[in-house]
């Protein structure tokens, strides 16, 4: 069957009322879901670590793929995955974008600082592209070549630089019509990009039946292995929402200051296992507050103690 959009409406018009059609979770996945939704509703996203079989088959081909995805949706013992609606999708667009700018800038600052050492060149500044840092770097006494790359980084900076604050202000606008965001942004620390990024990951909050489960959506829930009768809890599982756990870790730096609680958690895990486990359990402390925040619609209140 040929990949293109009228292929595939006629392929769903083909289909008997009330079929159900599964889709792997590929790269492209969301070309097919928008093509085919308005022709079948029902449509369903195989959950891509729980049908790891499939991938790590060694005779794989797309028929025998299908093949199975078929038969374990007609025998309703397919695993989904939660497909948001568009407008989610959309947003998760644009804050990925965003999330993309932001990481190609910092590969070029670091581009910058590679040339700086390699001409044993140390600056004194807290933001290498700041203002007094781009004068400082343009008059730098350096060979040809390496004034040549500085310049075109810096050019390049300062035209990223303009593409995020556009993106950032489409996304203050945003959060400012999204009662949920709004109230996100009540923590300490969490931006309009932030607030709007957790809201967009985690969807209905409504979908989580309690804390953990949502933690455990998250990735940042202990992965937990039985072996003789024991349980053993090892690193977090790394499942789930990768941006959501990102920017949660990301966030818990702020987020180790906001109550005596936290910062009292965050000291006693760094001692035992050190700064990075103590920031996934802040991080994992930071959702659970969310996550009651959502389901209560109530702002965040500092705990006292």
């Amino acid at each position: 069957m040929k990949n293109d959009p009228r292929t595939l409406v006629r392929f769903a018009e083909s289909l008997p009322e009330g079929s159900k059609i599964a889709l792997e979770a590929t790269g492209n996945w969301y070309y097919f879901y928008e093509v085919l939704e308005h022709k079948c509703p029902k449509i369903y996203l195989a959950h891509p670590l729980k049908t790891r079989a499939i991938a790590e088959a060694r005779i794989k081909t797309d028929k025998i793929d299908s093949t199975i995805l078929a038969h374990l949706l007609r025998t309703d013992f397919l695993p989904t995955s939660y497909i948001p609606p568009r407008e989610i999708r959309d947003i998760r667009e644009v804050l990925r974008y965003r999330a993309s700018l932001v990481s190609l800038r910092t590969s070029i600052k670091n581009k910058v600082h590679a040339i700086l050492s390699k001409n044993g060149i140390n600056i004194e500044f807290s933001d290498i592209f700041g203002k007094k840092a781009i004068k400082h770097l343009r008059e730098l006494n350096l060979r040809a070549c390496y004034k040549q790359a500085i310049s075109g980084y810096i050019r390049l900076v300062e035209t990223l630089n303009g593409l995020i604050d556009e993106v950032t202000e489409t996304i203050k606008k945003i959060v400012e019509d999204n009662p949920q965001a709004k109230l996100l942004t009540t923590i300490p620390g969490i931006s309009y990009y932030s607030a709007l990024l957790i809201i967009r990951e985690i969807g209905d909050v409504n979908r989580f039946p309690d804390a953990r489960r949502l933690c455990s959506y998250a990735g940042l829930v202990p992965s937990v292995h039985s072996s003789g009768g024991k349980c053993y809890h090892g690193s977090i599982t790394k499942q789930g929402s990768k941006w959501l756990r990102w920017i949660l870790i990301e966030l818990s730096h702020h987020f180790i200051k906001s109550s005596n609680r936290i910062e009292r958690l965050y000291k006693k895990i760094t001692r035992k296992h050190g700064r990075n486990t103590a920031r996934v359990a802040v991080a994992r402390e930071m959702l659970k507050i969310i996550y009651y925040m959502l389901r209560d619609k109530r702002a965040f209140i500092i705990e006292t103690d």
